[in-house]
């Protein structure tokens, strides 16, 4: 996480004029969808840990064990940010991944089948699937949120999927 991030992942949400968000959404709304993402954060950090356990159990390195922590340990930190940001808006925070999170498990199960680049393989297809959401999100939001996904968690999850793009080119090699 670069410091830009950080700062976002720290700091109350101020007024902002975001160019893509909506002005006429209430809260009930954001709550629902931020909710949404949420339930994605939480399915992403439970996948991580299977795909985690499968690499430790197949004896892969720990610079590549150790890339995955860092990628599971931000969706937790983003899964915190998202729930901070339902509590501002006046709302409850779901508590499980939900039919997400089961779909999410059921892929990774299959994926472990076929071996740890088929593992790495459905992480990235998660990443690519929440990066759309977040990027959909936002016409969906207001401006305060909106820049919370664009400084923060947008780059975030680009950054994810090029690290794991890498991962799967070394495991390739």
């Amino acid at each position: 996480m670069n410091p830009q991030e950080q700062r976002w992942f720290t700091l109350p949400l101020e007024s902002i004029n975001h160019p893509r968000a909506r002005n006429d959404i209430d809260n009930h709304e954001i709550i629902l969808q931020f909710n949404s993402l949420l339930r994605g954060e939480i399915a992403a950090s439970e996948t991580y840990r299977m795909a985690i356990d499968k690499l430790i159990k197949d004896g892969r390195g720990p610079a590549q064990i150790g890339m995955l922590h860092e990628i599971q340990r931000e969706h937790i930190r983003a899964a915190q940010v998202f729930r901070k940001r339902i509590a501002e808006l006046g709302g409850i925070s779901e508590e499980s991944s939900g039919t997400w999170g089961k779909w999410a498990k059921v892929a990774m199960g299959a994926a472990q089948l076929f071996g740890d680049r088929a593992t790495l393989h459905a992480l990235r297809d998660g990443e690519e699937q929440g990066l759309k959401e977040m990027q959909s999100a936002i016409q969906n939001i207001d401006a305060n949120s909106a820049e919370l996904l664009e400084k923060a968690m947008i780059p975030a999850q680009a950054r994810h999927i090029r690290r794991i793009t890498s991962l799967i080119h070394v495991i390739a090699a």
